[in-house]
């Protein structure tokens, strides 16, 4: 145990003994945006042993108010967030391997996401991708945390699954659409973020250093403007659960077919194709020359045409800028990267 956990190892709901099974845990970051890259810097400085990075974005100017992983290179480049994540971990510490995926997690992926790991963090920013973990980490008895925030209120609950209520439990079905404010409505300030995944973290620390009697046991709340903190207990796992009662997980069954969403205040859609494959971004660009202007780099290649941009990722995943039709994001995807 070296120098760099000195502090923490002080700490008794650490120790030595805490720490050196930090060292040897494997912790899932699902999303690498503002709580996402809190969460992987937070663990890595904790000497988590093995991180795994997920995300499907790219860097921009506006996420450097408050995803604190990235720099201004980052977002000038669009690096993708997994590898620009990765890179700076790498600055911070030898100690412990990072994992960076460019993925968008969905039912093809999400199982294999979750093998091996003793923890999963949600750092999404939607309910889809959050039954989808649910599902997977009920069916496989894998603790996750799931949060959220926006605005100035933020939200929390840490799931052991048929030891607590899970996602479903509580949230039986998802805020119908354009029920809740969102980030780009609504806007979001760097505390609630840092309150939100601050104690998403030490709920992790708290998983993988077996001290589960201090779990808060609750969904807590809240609101870093109005000076709220709420512990609400949801109570004990529902009998009538569709996932952990009934067993049944809907969201991994789903058919393979593409995927199409609205990236919300975006004026974007991103496809994801039926079935994932590597792109010869080399030759994709000499083939896109002639219809636009093409820049790519090792992880994604970008595509003007018109009125449109098109980000194509390595596994053929693409985010089409400059409208929120998914019809015309179809069209385009398949007009200029085929099927």
């Amino acid at each position: 145990m070296n120098e760099r956990y000195s502090r923490q190892i002080l700490f008794n709901g650490i120790g030595k003994e805490g720490q050196r099974r930090l060292l040897e845990s494997r912790a899932l970051i699902v999303g690498c945006g503002a709580l996402g890259s809190a969460h992987a810097e937070s663990l890595a400085r904790a000497g988590v042993g093995h991180l795994r990075i997920v995300d499907r974005d790219f860097v921009e100017a506006s996420n450097l108010q408050r995803q604190t992983m990235f720099t201004e290179r980052d977002a000038a480049e669009r690096t993708p967030k997994a590898i620009a994540a990765a890179n700076h971990i790498r600055e911070i510490t030898s100690d412990i391997e990072v994992e960076p995926e460019i993925a968008d997690v969905n039912n093809s992926n999400i199982e294999q996401l979750i093998k091996d790991c003793d923890v999963v963090l949600d750092g999404t920013d939607n309910f889809a991708t959050r039954y989808l973990i649910n599902d997977a980490c009920v069916k496989h008895d894998v603790n996750w945390i799931y949060g959220a925030a926006v605005g100035s209120y933020g939200v929390t609950m840490t799931i052991r699954p048929h030891q607590s209520p899970c996602l479903r439990c509580v949230f039986e079905e998802a805020p119908p659409a354009a029920s809740a404010p969102t980030c780009d409505t609504a806007g979001v300030i760097m505390p609630i973020i840092s309150v939100v995944a601050a104690v998403q973290v030490a709920e992790a620390l708290k998983l993988l250093t077996g001290h589960l009697d201090m779990l808060h046991s609750s969904l807590m709340q809240f609101d870093v403007w109005r000076n709220e903190w709420r512990k609400i207990n949801p109570g004990p796992p529902s009998p009538d659960c569709t996932t952990c009662a009934l067993g049944k997980f809907t969201t991994l069954e789903a058919a393979a077919a593409d995927f199409a969403a609205v990236l919300c205040g975006r004026d974007a859609v991103q496809i994801s194709p039926a079935q994932s494959t590597r792109v010869d971004f080399e030759s994709l660009a000499e083939r896109l020359r002639a219809s636009g202007e093409v820049k790519f780099n090792d992880y994604l290649l970008r595509f003007r045409t018109g009125d449109f941009e098109l980000t194509v990722f390595q596994d053929a995943r693409s985010i089409i800028r400059g409208t929120s039709e998914i019809k015309t994001a179809r069209t385009l995807y398949a007009k200029f990267i085929g099927n």
